[in-house]
């Protein structure tokens, strides 16, 4: 069973800024959208300091966030990658399969990339994701290439920005302009 460590797991900026984000949305009235926790059950509990240092995972989480924004549904999961190589490994079965049937009820499901070395973070369609996903795990129908990540070069510009200066991130532009995408199809 899969354990964890407080120092491994502190959080990172990236969610940090994520979650102030959302906080921002919400005091404005324009989403509400909540960080969903990993359940977990502590093992050692540091009795003076008050907190957990070593507890396993009950379950598998399903994504990092869920919410509505305006009448729309989303869920989308947060990754941080230092290099131009992005492994297919970071985005878990199960959360694969979970964005694409959160998609099947007609919510929008996407990925938030960042690329730290690069200062960037990366707007990811769930359909983009399954492209991937499945070119390189392949679709049930033993299709896949086998290459199990993707490149930075592969991915659409018009989706990516620059990672701002101060702690907000617009993820909600991407969303609009994903749904402007989706009704001329």
């Amino acid at each position: 069973m899969a354990t964890w460590k407080t120092r491994g797991l502190r959080g990172s900026l990236f969610e940090d800024i994520i979650n102030r984000t959302n906080e921002t949305y919400r005091e404005r009235g324009i989403a509400l959208v909540q960080k969903i926790p990993t359940p977990i059950t502590p093992i050692d509990i540091d009795r003076e300091e008050r907190h957990i240092t070593l507890a396993y995972f009950e379950q598998k989480s399903t994504v990092d966030y869920i919410g509505i924004a305006q009448g729309v549904a989303l869920c989308f999961d947060c990754k941080e990658c230092a290099e131009d190589t992005f492994p297919l490994q970071n985005i878990h079965e199960h959360q694969y399969r979970y964005m694409k049937d959160f998609e099947k009820q007609g919510g929008i499901a996407f990925l938030l990339i960042y690329y730290s070395h690069r200062e960037k973070i990366y707007f990811m369609k769930c359909e983009e994701m399954v492209r991937f996903y499945d070119r390189g795990y392949g679709d049930g129908n033993g299709n896949g290439e086998g290459r199990k990540s993707f490149r930075f070069d592969e991915l659409d510009p018009n989706y990516l920005y620059d990672m701002p200066a101060e702690p907000f991130i617009n993820y909600l532009e991407y969303v609009n302009t994903y749904l402007d995408e989706k009704d001329f199809e």
